[in-house]
């Protein structure tokens, strides 16, 4: 919303010293977000005058150019000769001058030039050269509007065309609605400085009368509808510059005298306001919803098939407009319009949003019904509107008029009058409350005490805020008014004896260690698709084809929930390496979702309380399995190049390292087997399982590239996905973790050479078993193929390290422990190597 502090002091007392920063500042105080204050007029510097045409001659140019030497009285002894090529103004017309010295927007600096045989002694304007719309039909010519004085040569032009303001932009959120006028930011401005405020909607809603045009309500998505009618218009009178400056400050385009006033007391009052042409009606005009069939054309120009759930205004020829949205064009205002008839209405805004939303159609009225109307300004907002044009178009108020329906009662809340000091930590007096809710245009009444002594207080909320709607509503907006800002705030301490659960514990273990490697934690939405899972070449029958659809998804095309994290990384990694970042180790936690088997019904939860066990166990049933998962991805280069030498590209033993490090974070080890599945490259994927129990817990390795160019990765591209809920249960408790022995560790290595085909961790288990419990650490460090030791044939080395509890290992225990350990690869057909 677009706020001229000009206007705001129409309605609030504003201190005259009281520039738009301090305004805005006590407005951000006061709970409102104030995104930018424009000084508007800034960009127009130097003398811009009045002027009067006296004469002109027109003169054609051989580039077929027509232009008009003129004579200009700018209130100086002479007149000033002036080049102008715009044909829409006469002698004796008030015009807007530039003279020389003078700098327009975009820079403009205006000079005394020689142009088409002539020294141009300044420019006369049009509105699009001041800055004041985009108005291209040419020069800009003033006319007094009624009860405006006419300007005269030589007079500033600035205070003339309102050209100098303020603007506050303020960004409303859909829970104050009522702030997207300048009634309701008039009354915060009010309040944040401690000044008065005279509320623009000074007439209650009378009874239900029909002296007016007949008016029916078919409908319960209609609760108040007012129709007035004025006559006699005259349809060539303009709008007056104050009433055009005010919608070009406030984002709109001046249109026409009756456009304008409706748009101006929809943005003074927030109500909007519709005005149809008198003589376009036939009957009465009915609130109803649509019919099956129905079509209308809205002002855009476009024919619009209508739904049954739409509310439409309607008339004996069939809908004339979608309520609260946007006008039919059979009834449209136009140039020769001398009659209309003003509708006030107030709908239901869940109504009108879906209406909105169900045709794509977004209005100014729309976005103010949606956050919801005050139903009692319908009726001072339509009288506001006949006043104008009645003042400004010459026309007159029929004496009867229509009312329909009635303004809903506000329903009242007790709150206890020490809640407010009790939730914000801050002394704040039960006669403080009364004070600031009234302010707020509450009703307040000061029940007596309850059972417990304390005094209640009963409070009505105004119709304009709908917001308003339990004790701790009314809490929150005491703490608003009082100041944020003002209440200290203090940190929670955790009860003794209490902090972190192992698991949490455990997570930050890993992601901490994960980022010490050199990895980047990212968030992504929790979201794909089938054709996500088809890109990753899952088969049909993959676990992860099990998809939880959502009802109404953020995008159409991620309609489901996910049940891996490789897609939203692989989105993070293309982003990231479409603005040049290329080597990437990115990683994520959270959680998967996979459907159950048998689809079942969540509950709908209440809104008014928190659900019981019972309905969250059925709604966390309707997930599914919902394991915590984490995911890495890694590209380009994982030690860059430099004086220690050549780059190493991230690969799968990255990939794999990084799986290793989480399990070590957490004081546990994996083992590794090779293994096919998508989305990884056969043949470069590892099987990962936990070392004590044999689990699998996930998999690593480079991604196929297929995957690859479907995503747009990078080659040679790999990843790794991980269980984290299945590694943490199998991480040892921090009560298990035996203490370091003091004594010395025995140091023995074997070389086995093994048949290619024979995986190395099935060795390594082999080695485990044979060597007993005074095996302390076992570790792959080296693999060698040559004709030494045959064709497909490979020679594993490992090194054991043994130690014992409480004594020093002798040389025989640890030879016996490793000739048991190499016999026990036998099985596997291994032979010790010992050249």
């Amino acid at each position: 919303m677009r706020a001229p502090v000009s206007w705001l002091r129409d309605v609030a007392a504003l201190p005259a010293d009281l520039t738009g920063r301090q305004l805005s500042d006590a407005l951000v105080r006061a709970g409102l977000e104030v995104e930018t204050v424009e000084e508007a007029g800034a960009d127009v510097q130097g003398p811009v005058v009045i002027g009067r045409v006296l004469a002109f001659t027109p003169e054609e140019h051989k580039n077929g150019k027509t232009i008009r030497w003129c004579s200009v009285d700018v209130g100086e002894a002479d007149p000033r000769g002036i080049v102008c090529g715009a044909p829409n103004f006469a002698v004796d017309d008030l015009v807007v001058v530039a003279l020389p010295g003078a700098r327009l927007p975009g820079d403009f600096e205006i000079a005394a030039r020689k142009t088409y045989g002539h020294v141009s002694d300044g420019m006369i304007c049009s509105a699009k050269e001041l800055g004041l719309g985009d108005d291209h039909s040419g020069i800009m010519v003033l006319t007094a509007a009624p009860g405006e004085a006419e300007p005269v040569p030589g007079q500033d032009a600035r205070p003339v065309l309102r050209l100098d303001d303020e603007v506050l932009d303020i960004a409303v959120t859909p829970d104050r609605g009522y702030c997207l006028s300048i009634r309701g930011l008039g009354r915060e401005a009010a309040q944040a400085t401690g000044t008065a405020f005279t509320d623009p909607v000074d007439r209650p809603v009378p009874a239900p009368r029909s002296e007016g045009h007949p008016v029916a309500i078919e409908s319960d998505a209609c609760l108040v509808f007012t129709a007035l009618t004025v006559t006699g218009l005259d349809p060539s009178r303009p709008s007056p510059r104050w009433l055009t400056r005010r919608l070009q400050l406030a984002g709109m385009r001046p249109i026409s005298l009756v456009v304008d006033v409706a748009n101006h007391v929809m943005l003074e009052t927030g109500q909007p306001l519709h005005t149809y042409d008198a003589a376009a009606l036939a009957g009465a005009v009915v609130a109803r919803q649509a019919r099956r069939g129905e079509k209308l054309r809205t002002l855009d120009d476009t024919v619009r098939a209508l739904d049954e759930s739409d509310l439409v205004i309607a008339d004996d020829s069939g809908p004339i407009g979608l309520a609260g949205v946007m006008g039919g064009a059979a009834s449209e205002v136009t140039a020769s319009t001398t009659a209309v008839v003003i509708e006030a209405a107030a709908f239901d805004a869940l109504t009108l949003a879906r209406t909105s939303r169900r045709h794509r159609l977004s209005s100014e009225a729309s976005r103010r019904y949606e956050r919801g109307v005050d139903p009692a300004a319908g009726y001072a907002a339509a009288h506001r509107a006949a006043a104008l044009l009645v003042e400004l178009g010459g026309g007159t108020l029929e004496p009867g008029e229509t009312v329909v329906g009635t303004v809903p009662t506000p329903p009242a809340t007790r709150l206890p009058a020490d809640l407010p000091q009790r939730v914000l930590g801050t002394p704040v007096g039960h006669a403080r409350v009364e004070e600031l809710l009234a302010a707020v245009g509450e009703q307040v009444r000061l029940l007596p005490s309850d059972g417990d002594g304390r005094e209640v207080l009963e409070v009505t909320p105004p119709t304009w805020r709908p917001d308003l709607r339990d004790p701790y509503d009314h809490v929150e907006e005491v703490g608003r008014l009082v100041g944020f800002d003002t209440i200290t705030p203090v940190v929670p301490l955790a009860p003794p004896g209490r902090g972190l659960t192992r698991s949490q514990r455990d997570r930050r273990a890993v992601t901490t260690r994960l980022a010490a490697v050199g990895a980047v934690e990212v968030l992504s939405f929790p979201f794909t698709s089938a054709a996500d899972l088809d890109r990753l070449g899952l088969p049909a029958d993959d676990r992860r084809r099990a998809l939880n659809v959502l009802l109404n998804p953020l995008s159409d095309t991620q309609p489901a929930l996910r049940t891996t994290l490789l897609p939203g990384l692989f989105t993070a990694v293309t982003r990231n390496t479409s603005r040049g970042l290329d080597d990437l180790a990115l990683f994520e936690t959270g959680s998967a979702f996979f459907a159950p088997g048998e689809p079942l019904v969540a509950p709908r939860p209440p809104v008014d309380r928190r659900p019981d066990e019972a309905d969250l166990a059925r709604m966390d049933d309707a997930l599914g399995d919902q394991p915590r998962m984490l995911a890495a991805v890694l590209t380009g280069d994982w030690v860059r190049a430099g004086w220690q030498g050549p780059a190493r590209p991230a690969s799968w033993t990255q990939a794999v390292a990084l799986a290793e490090e989480a399990a070590a974070a957490v004081g546990t080890t994996l083992d590794r087997r090779p293994v096919e599945l998508a989305p990884w490259h056969p043949g470069r994927c590892a099987e990962l399982r936990l070392a004590q129990t044999d689990v699998v817990v996930g998999h690593a390795g480079e991604l196929h590239p297929q995957v690859c160019a479907a995503y747009g990765l990078p080659p040679r591209t790999s990843a790794l996905e991980l269980e984290l809920d299945v590694l943490l249960a199998g991480a040892p408790d921090r009560g298990d973790i035996a203490a370091l022995s003091s004594y010395p560790v025995a140091k023995e290595d074997v070389a086995l050479v093994v048949d290619e085909g024979v995986a190395a961790e099935d060795v390594a288990d082999a080695l485990r078993r044979g060597a007993g419990p005074l095996l302390e650490a076992l570790e792959l460090f080296d693999v060698f193929r040559g004709t030494q030791i045959g064709e497909g044939r490979k020679s594993l080395a490992y090194a054991l390290r043994f130690r014992a509890d409480g004594r020093t290992l002798t040389a025989a225990e640890v030879a016996a422990a490793r000739d048991a350990a190499v016999v026990a690869t036998a099985e596997l057909g291994a032979v010790q190597r010992t050249e």
